[in-house]
């Protein structure tokens, strides 16, 4: 499979990538700046290096994704997976009334803005695929039956996140391409922390089985696992 991972130079993103090479696919690592931050990507390219592309690929930039992808389509006739991990966490201690809003402006950039943007202009590519897989990575805080006055700039875009992945879903289920809103698991990133329980390495075996389709949902918000979240 050819699968294009965003933000594939840290946390979730370098799991998911390298698992999917282990397995034998063909990974299309969108990174914001391929020089910096990349080390582990680069250790990934040295260990398979007919497996990785790594392309700069900004999601907050369009222009940078437009690039992106016509440089994936002069490489590959098709992607079948498509897992939008890029996100950022803002703000995790501020209340309403301390509320940063150029903060929140820049989580619903990366966070919301930046799967549609992807998507965009990658779809073309991915409806050439088969069994095609789109997954983007959100988060139980973008759950409505789950609200907890926190994280607002967090909250907010993996909710809106979560119902652009149910629009995605209406629209592209007659061309048999599967679409989930997944939330990963507490686990140990720079974003989740060292506190959490659970393991990005592990959390990615559970995406990919769902991409390869090993593990198949119904519903549209789900775990790693592939178990129905409550939206």
């Amino acid at each position: 499979m050819n699968i294009l991972i965003t933000g594939a130079n840290r946390g979730l993103g370098l799991a998911l990538a390298t698992e999917a090479c282990k397995r034998g696919h063909h990974v299309i690592a969108g990174v914001r700046s391929p020089g910096s931050d990349a080390e582990g990507l680069q250790k990934l390219l040295a260990a398979f290096p007919e497996q990785v592309t790594i392309l700069p690929l900004d999601v907050a930039d369009e222009n940078s994704v437009r690039y992106a992808s016509e440089q994936a389509g002069s490489r590959l006739s098709s992607l079948d997976a498509v897992i939008n991990s890029a996100a950022i966490l803002l703000g995790r201690d501020q209340k309403l009334e301390q509320l940063d809003m150029e903060q929140v402006e820049q989580s619903f950039q990366i966070n919301l803005y930046g799967p549609i943007v992807v998507l965009k202009h990658f779809l073309p590519l991915l409806r050439q695929g088969s069994q095609q897989v789109i997954i983007n990575i959100s988060s139980e805080a973008g759950s409505f039956a789950g609200a907890y006055g926190g994280d607002y700039s967090y909250a907010l875009s993996k909710s809106a996140l979560n119902m652009f992945s149910a629009q995605l879903k209406r629209e592209l289920a007659p061309a048999g391409i599967i679409v989930h809103a997944l939330h990963p698991g507490w686990i140990k990133t720079d974003m989740g922390g060292d506190q959490a329980p659970g393991d990005a390495a592990s959390s990615a075996v559970g995406i990919l089985n769902l991409v390869e389709r090993k593990t198949t949902a119904d519903e549209l918000f789900i775990d790693h696992s592939g178990s129905a979240m409550r939206l």
